[in-house]
């Protein structure tokens, strides 16, 4: 089994607008449309930025914004975490941007430092980083 076993993401939204307008102002990134790969569901989908190139070479896992029905946002069963320069930048633009946090910035040893929140969708969502 490969180090890194995560190779993608989804995190599901009500409100597309407002989920997409959140990550990336919060993360200062800009999430890329993809197209429904099975034409006869009604999906909506935003491509988080990832290095195509280099492909499954690359350190991380990639992922996406998916509205579609029968799958619901909310809970906190599984925390997706962002890799960050400094989570309490990104844990300070969360309110700012209309969603709410769970826990600052907090150490967690030697490996690192991670905030949580919620998204404005409901998502528990998480940041880290070693500095």
């Amino acid at each position: 089994m490969p180090s890194n076993t995560v190779v993608h993401f989804e995190i599901y939204v009500h409100d597309m607008v407002r989920a997409k307008a959140f990550y990336e102002s919060v993360l200062g990134i800009v999430l890329e449309q993809m197209p429904s790969p099975t034409p006869d569901l009604d999906m909506d989908m935003w491509v988080f930025p990832m290095d195509r190139e280099n492909g499954m070479s690359q350190y991380g896992a990639g992922g996406m914004l998916v509205k579609m029905d029968g799958f619901t946002p909310g809970g906190s069963g599984t925390v997706v975490y962002f890799g960050c320069e400094d989570c309490a930048v990104q844990a300070a633009r969360v309110v700012e941007f209309g969603g709410s946090l769970f826990q600052g910035k907090t150490a967690i040893g030697e490996h690192g430092f991670c905030a949580l929140a919620r998204d404005t969708e409901g998502n528990m969502i998480g940041f880290h980083s070693m500095a």
